[in-house]
């Protein structure tokens, strides 16, 4: 969303010398960096998940097989596990109460299989007890859904409002609108987190996966992990420009 709207301003404004605060000119630099390093770090967890998925899984063990186990020790008798096509689609569905594996992970045998489909069985445990960062995460999903939509045209309209009326409610209702992303974000760490610290602790404590290869498994997740981390602060790093946008744009 972001992107698209850079361009948008800046064709809209193109003729006006508008003026950006060296605050604001720091935030757009910031998101750069942010951009850049995202990228590094999917870069990273797609070398890290081709690196362990040649290694084998001890157990001998399938990422289904996995999760299944999982399920079962954790006394999780309604939840399904299923196949989906892509390449780390995986997910936990809690409207279908149904782990979903991607192609890479639910006949795998290796390593970074068994990794994945024991973090989202973790999403499975955390449903199944009520965790609640999770609650509140599902609860948000309709909201963002309709903020992501809707903040574009909200602020570009709020901006050329506030070009011709110095007026700046609609303007801070679209700082808003992205805002609601940003919390999504915000509540996804520890939702992620949490689940890879409850597949890792039963990934050791079941037995299932010791020594080297849990040390493996507890690279995947990291970098896994490391991908929302960027996307919090990207989705933070956005509500400030637009801040310091609206800000500068009194002068």
């Amino acid at each position: 969303m972001t992107q698209p709207l850079f361009i948008l301003l800046q064709a809209g404004y193109a003729g006006e010398q508008a003026h950006y605060s060296a605050a604001t000119g720091g935030m757009f630099l910031l998101m750069i960096v942010i951009g850049i390093v995202g990228y590094i770090v999917q870069a990273r967890l797609q070398s890290v998940f081709r690196k362990y998925s040649q290694v084998q899984f001890p157990g001998g063990l399938t990422g289904a097989q996995v999760a299944e186990k999982m399920l079962r020790d954790n006394n999780i008798h309604n939840v399904k596990v299923t196949h989906v096509k892509g390449h780390l689609t995986d997910h936990f569905n809690p409207q279908t109460m149904t782990v979903n594996l991607s192609d890479s992970v639910y006949s795998s045998t290796s390593v970074a299989a068994a990794a994945v489909a024991a973090h989202e069985c973790g999403h499975a445990v955390q449903h199944a007890r009520g965790y609640a960062p999770l609650v509140l995460r599902s609860q948000l999903v309709p909201v963002v859904q309709f903020a992501s939509s809707a903040a574009t045209w909200v602020i570009l309209l709020g901006l050329v409002i506030l070009a011709s009326t110095r007026n700046e409610l609609l303007c801070w209702i679209g700082v808003g609108l992205i805002g609601m992303s940003a919390l999504f974000s915000l509540v996804t760490l520890p939702v992620e987190y949490n689940a890879s610290a409850r597949a890792l602790e039963w990934l050791q404590a079941s037995r299932t996966m010791s020594g080297v290869q849990l040390t493996q498994a507890r690279e995947a997740l990291s970098w896994a992990a490391r991908t929302y981390l960027v996307a919090a602060l990207s989705a933070i790093a956005s509500v400030l420009y637009y801040v310091f946008l609206i800000l500068g744009r009194r002068d």
